[in-house]
């Protein structure tokens, strides 16, 4: 099989500031190209930012065909990658905590979160697969990998890479509670399936919440190859298929 050379963000969130992100996301995306990266992927809800009540969610969410996607994809269209990036989206009456696959200036697809652990959000139904050079890929979303039977659906429609968008950003004591969990549910998900396992997190702290980061990328028999160190920002990055 083909290597794939993957890059996943470990990023400051920011709230309400689409073009700072799009801003971040542009220089991003020049650093993997100058590298040869074929699958870029960043953080849970990245592009608008993190939130779980309603009021929020309603005010931040946006359609695909929305000014801020065309304002995303417009972003993407010079760069030769696909790109995973999370947002929150809107698909009239709902709200769906999403992640979008990005090839250029085309949206491939999206998945929407399966567990979502937010009032806001109502439950995706699908298990994309999506193609790039020899490999398939799916997403889950952050509290998806608590539940084995989300990355078993996504291999079993023939998917040899799983992408994790996550935003642990909890209170602090919370967020300890999850700092060696989160990593052990990316492994456990890795051997359940035996595919690839890439995260993106975010990391710092917001209002009274910390995320100590866990963006990592792991092999299929559990061990973890390439990972971000805790509390600080930076890019995991490796040729899968290694």
């Amino acid at each position: 099989m083909q290597k794939l050379q993957v890059a996943t963000f470990q990023r400051k969130p920011l709230y309400d500031d689409v073009d700072g992100i799009l801003e971040r996301l542009k220089f991003d995306l020049a650093w993997c190209e100058s590298r040869n990266v074929d699958l870029a992927i960043f953080p849970e809800c990245y592009l608008q930012g993190y939130a779980s009540d309603y009021a929020t969610v309603a005010r931040r969410a946006v359609t695909l065909d929305s000014v801020v996607m065309h304002a995303l994809l417009a972003t993407t269209a010079d760069f030769d990658m696909d790109v995973v990036l999370g947002f929150a989206e809107q698909r009239v009456p709902d709200f769906y905590n999403s992640a979008a696959v990005i090839r250029g200036k085309r949206i491939l697809g999206t998945y929407s979160k399966t567990h979502p652990n937010e009032a806001a959000f109502k439950a995706g139904q699908a298990s994309p697969v999506f193609e790039l050079s020899s490999w398939r890929y799916g997403i889950n979303i952050c509290n998806d990998a608590n539940f084995p039977e989300t990355a078993l659906a996504i291999a079993r429609n023939g998917a040899n890479l799983l992408c994790y968008p996550l935003n642990n950003m909890l209170l602090p004591d919370v967020a300890e509670k999850w700092r060696s969990t989160s990593i052990e549910n990316l492994q456990a998900r890795a051997i359940d399936t035996g595919c690839w396992v890439a995260s993106s997190d975010v990391v710092g702290s917001q209002e009274r919440k910390v995320c100590h980061g866990c963006t990592c990328i792991v092999r299929p028999d559990g061990v973890i190859v390439a990972q971000v160190p805790e509390g600080v920002e930076g890019v995991a990055l490796y040729d899968i298929g290694e």
